[in-house]
């Protein structure tokens, strides 16, 4: 993680690191979640730094007030935040002050009465089941470099046949898919629960490929996706092709990675999947979560109404 120049007491920043290092070690969030974190609570801090004079430190931490929370909110919505930024940094200070709590230095209950901003409603938007297709196509990819192609191919289509998130694929290690009787995949996702995923023949058949045309070693313990130069892939890399691909097939800007996710739970759902199987594919907590596909199943039926029906 980059080291950032942190605006408070020695005190503070020494519990603040260990409260990062728990995220990541004890919790085993993601590291986009725990680095998210860092930048949320390092802009609370900043914030303090002039709210209370000076670099502030645990003593001034456990004299906080909901005002002071609520005029952090509204300095950051000031500064252009949005809903879901201020309801993931308002996230981010609870956590601290609650693993402050939990070692008997400050009183976290102001921070758990403040109410997150009210979140905008929107649906995810997944690709139709024809772009989809040709997304994950290894003969769409642009890749000039064979290897690189069919690498993008395959991590694109797990992404859509299994329902990944893109950490998830590229945290596979290189002994993955090397048994061919396997119909199940173990994935570790968001706070370290894992699940099985069923393998389906033609994601099985794009990593195979893959594979084969890899010019490095993929042995147990190493990625299984590498970059051009033999490392870890970086999602970025995926987002780029993705990127690409988006003008090449003329496809909508929400055409992302992580609208194959969206694809494969809206596909399954309205072909009839049933929603809490679902929700154990893709690794939710809450049904709740899973749920809102049922909402653009709707969106979309209306759609088709509105456009076909004569009398719509």
């Amino acid at each position: 993680m980059q080291e950032f120049l942190i605006a408070a007491k020695p005190d503070l920043q020494a519990a603040r690191q260990s409260w990062l290092d728990a995220l990541a070690k004890e919790r085993r969030l993601s590291a986009l979640t725990v680095e998210a974190y860092e930048r949320d609570s390092r802009q609370f801090l900043q914030f303090l730094t002039g709210h209370c004079g000076g670099p502030p430190g645990i003593a001034d931490v456990a004299q906080l007030r909901p005002a002071d929370l609520r005029g952090f909110l509204a300095a950051r919505r000031k500064d252009g935040a949005g809903a879901r930024t201020l309801g993931r940094g308002l996230a981010g200070v609870r956590s601290l002050l609650r693993f402050l709590e939990r070692k008997g230095l400050v009183n976290a209950a102001g921070a758990a009465a403040l109410r997150a901003p009210k979140q905008p409603k929107s649906l995810p938007k997944p690709l139709t089941a024809a772009d989809a297709r040709r997304v994950v196509s290894a003969d769409e990819q642009l890749a000039e470099d064979p290897w690189i192609a069919a690498r993008d191919a395959a991590v694109l289509t797990l992404l859509y046949g299994c329902g990944l998130r893109i950490s998830e694929a590229l945290g596979l290690d290189g002994r993955a898919f090397t048994d061919a009787t396997e119909r199940t995949l173990r994935i570790t996702g968001k706070g370290g629960k894992t699940r099985l995923v069923p393998v389906l023949p033609a994601a099985r058949q794009a990593v195979e490929h893959y594979r084969r045309q890899c010019p490095y070693h993929l042995a147990a313990g190493s990625p299984l996706f590498r970059g051009a130069r033999g490392g870890p892939l970086n999602p970025a890399i995926v987002q780029r092709a993705m990127q690409r691909m988006r003008g090449a097939l003329n496809l909508p800007e929400t055409a992302t990675p992580h609208a194959l996710r969206h694809s494969f739970a809206t596909h399954l759902l309205g072909r009839g999947g049933d929603l809490r199987a679902i929700q154990e594919l893709l690794g939710h907590a809450s049904l709740s979560t899973t749920q809102i596909y049922t909402g653009v199943d709707t969106a979309r039926l209306l759609e088709i109404y509105e456009t076909a029906h004569p009398r719509a």
